[in-house]
């Protein structure tokens, strides 16, 4: 099958450029961020959504009043519209800690997860917004530092349901979901990132290998029906000791499942922290034909679902999977802050990056 061109083929270029010199930086978590602002509804709400509703959506044939009001508190993806200062700040702040690529604020920007508040509508917008602002916070870092690209990753999170599994212990047939409203509602949230600006598309937190095979599609319908692509990350999720993402696969396994999308790396983040993740890790780096990226979470959540795991640590550990040869791309998720990336930006900083399989075979 013929491939298509590239959409932005001299960003492509600086990034495959930056990966053959160093391992490069990815951010780290977005909610943790957010949560130190001490947000509340009306912070979520701004003045478009200041009734609990979407006001450009209200029209003559339906009078909103206060029973149609939501609660809008915790969609941290609307804060894009409401509060984009704080998004924008997040980002800078990671990009001033030496991140060289940030994630857009969409992992639940998708209309099953946007439908808990009645938002299904903000799809698309959401998602160009979040490509945006993203875009906007890494060419200003840029501008300042020419030498060191910068990169937004356009991210595609895993929704709130299945398509695998049942959530009805007492009926295994039942699903709510299906493969083709996953790929929908994937398909929408794909173009506002393309047109927002993003530079790589992430699907990550896999759980369920079928969510992300429909996301794939639909990246694959996107890219077809614009006659150009984006690379695209992909990042599981192994989710206990058991060594298996939550729908069953071990490394090796999603590896296989999701290989045909061709992607530029391959990855896992969330759930674990970084000594839990290691030897998944080391599994992908013996396998992948590509890239491999690692995004652990700060450690294990506590008793109070916080996480322990300082800066200091967790830069230890991620410089051992790096002087492995373990990785080219290392940032963190659940629990890490500016502080958590610029002491991993620090530890892996002068470390060569994981040899790809190709050029090992040239080699020997």
């Amino acid at each position: 099958m013929k491939q298509l061109p590239w959409l932005h083929p001299d960003r492509v270029a600086a990034l495959e450029s930056a990966l053959a010199e160093r391992i490069l930086v990815i951010d780290g978590a977005m909610g943790t961020m957010i949560q130190r602002h001490r947000l509340e509804e009306a912070d979520y709400r701004g003045e478009r959504f200041a009734e609990g509703f979407d006001s450009l959506q209200a029209d003559s044939q339906h009078g909103h009043g206060p029973r149609c009001g939501h609660d809008l508190k915790g969609n941290n993806d609307l804060l894009l519209l409401s509060r984009p200062e704080v998004i924008a700040r997040v980002h800078t702040e990671y990009l001033d800690a030496g991140a060289d690529l940030v994630e857009t604020n969409t992992f639940n920007a998708t209309a099953i997860s946007q439908a808990d508040y009645h938002l299904q509508h903000l799809v698309y917008e959401l998602n160009k917004e979040g490509a945006r602002i993203a875009r906007a916070c890494c060419d200003a870092a840029e501008a300042g530092t020419p030498d060191k690209p910068r990169f937004v990753i356009g991210v595609l999170g895993p929704t709130s349901r299945t398509a695998s599994i049942s959530p009805d212990v007492n009926d295994p047939g039942f699903r709510n979901t299906s493969f083709d409203a996953l790929r929908e509602t994937y398909r929408e949230a794909i173009e506002g990132l393309v047109d927002g600006g993003a530079d790589v598309l992430m699907v990550e937190t896999i759980f369920d290998t079928l969510n992300a095979k429909a996301a794939l599609f639909a990246i694959e319908e996107v890219f077809e029906a614009r006659g150009g692509r984006l690379p695209v990350m992909i990042s599981g999720t192994i989710t206990d000791a058991s060594g298996r993402t939550l729908s069953g696969q071990t490394a090796e396994a999603f590896y296989a499942s999701i290989s045909h999308g061709r992607p530029l790396s391959v990855g896992l983040n969330c759930a674990l922290g970084a000594k839990d993740l290691r030897p998944h890790v080391e599994t992908l780096a013996r396998i992948v034909e590509g890239y491999v990226s690692a995004h652990p979470n700060a450690g294990l959540p506590n008793a109070f679902a916080e996480y322990d795991e300082t800066p200091e640590e967790m830069a230890a550990t991620l410089k051992e999977f790096a002087e492995s040869g373990l990785l080219n791309f290392v940032g963190g998720c659940c629990g890490t802050t500016p502080d958590h990336i610029r002491a991993i930006a620090e530890a892996v900083a002068g470390i060569a990056p994981r040899r790809l399989p190709g050029a090992l075979r040239e080699a020997a």
